[in-house]
């Protein structure tokens, strides 16, 4: 654990390094090829920062936040998109907003707040989820799929929210929230492009949808383009995890995660032609506890079948509990020590 650390506060530090290059260096050229070409050293380093951890935490965290949000950010950043664009007024602000899955809240609204007392359940429920762990083998794979996807949504959540009142206290701004509550969902469109993980469709919206859909549009009409431009964000983003599987198990990609996105895109493009039908509008209504039951079983089930297999092969699910527990001990440890040495 101590030399896992050391190597997250190396992989940082080279970060932060990086990012304020870009901010001084490259911010002076103009935005197109030019800044692209001066931003690409640094992104071709953010993709190799993963490989310097065996930690599932560690490696996860840094490829999703730098080997792939970041990256896209720098990039957009090149051709004055993006969420880096207008510049952030000083330099902690263009670190935080390129490594770090946020976006400043412009109209604060306190009901949109999601009360403490939810996310002291959630933690709770954490608890519970490593404690059911040492039971698992009597347990049935569908339960254990119900678990994992739950493990997942948890440290994911966790995970933001820690950065989220860490950059609340170096930033003094308020964030907009990164998720929101998902498996209320309501659609696959509703999960995907308004509570699952936000950060992700607002990055993949000026990088991968636009630019197909103005693309696409030249050939096509504007329905047939839309729909083209959600797919082709799903399949970015099922190469995207892809790329993050193989930071977790380093071993030649199995393509299944893609194949999990691009079921997800089909089902999404069909699902918004559908939604634009007048008749469908006209006569066909699903209540929202059955549309969300729907949507999250959906969700769950194809999981089950392309996302998590790898990811049980490679062990990387095993490592993820084993990794909370030993962190929770080694904090325990650090604390006990502290506390005895100044008792």
């Amino acid at each position: 654990m101590e030399e896992e650390l050391k190597n997250f506060i190396k992989v940082w530090v080279s970060a932060i390094i990086s990012i304020s290059y870009c901010y001084y260096a490259s911010t002076r050229i103009k935005a197109g090829v030019f800044r692209l070409l001066s931003v690409l050293p640094v992104c071709a380093l953010f993709l190799l920062f993963p490989l310097f951890f065996s930690s599932v935490h560690f490696s996860g965290s840094t490829a999703f936040f730098l080997s792939w949000l970041a990256n896209f950010k720098l990039i957009l950043f090149c051709l004055d998109q993006g969420p880096l664009s207008p510049l952030p007024s000083n330099l902690s602000r263009f670190i935080c907003f390129t490594c770090f899955p946020i976006k400043p809240q412009q109209n604060p609204n306190p009901k949109n707040q999601i009360p403490k007392w939810v996310f002291a359940i959630k933690v709770a429920i954490f608890g519970v989820l490593l404690h059911l762990y040492e039971y698992k083998q009597y347990m049935s794979p569908t339960v254990l799929l119900v678990l994992y996807s739950l493990h997942i949504y948890l440290v994911l959540e966790f995970l933001l929210m820690l950065v989220k009142v860490l950059v609340f206290i170096t930033l003094g701004c308020d964030l907009e929230p990164q998720a929101d509550e998902p498996y209320l969902a309501t659609s696959l469109q509703d999960f995907w492009g308004r509570r699952w993980n936000l950060m992700v469709p607002a990055i993949l919206r000026p990088a991968v949808y636009t630019p197909v859909r103005r693309l696409a549009e030249r050939k096509l009409n504007s329905d047939q383009a839309l729909l083209l431009g959600v797919f082709a964000t799903f399949l970015v983003s099922g190469a995207a995890h892809e790329l993050i599987f193989f930071y977790f198990n380093r071993e030649v990609p199995t393509g299944e995660a893609i194949w999990f996105f691009v079921l997800h895109g089909v089902c999404t493009v069909v699902e918004v032609a559908v939604k634009k039908s007048t008749y469908v509008r006209r006569w066909w209504r699903v209540s929202p506890a059955v549309s969300r039951i729907l949507t999250v079983g959906f969700v769950v089930v194809t999981s089950g079948w392309l996302f998590f297999p790898p990811l049980i092969r490679s062990g990387m699910i095993v490592r993820l509990a084993s990794e909370a527990l030993l962190s929770i001990d080694f904090v325990k440890n650090k604390f006990f020590y502290f506390w005895a040495k100044n008792l």
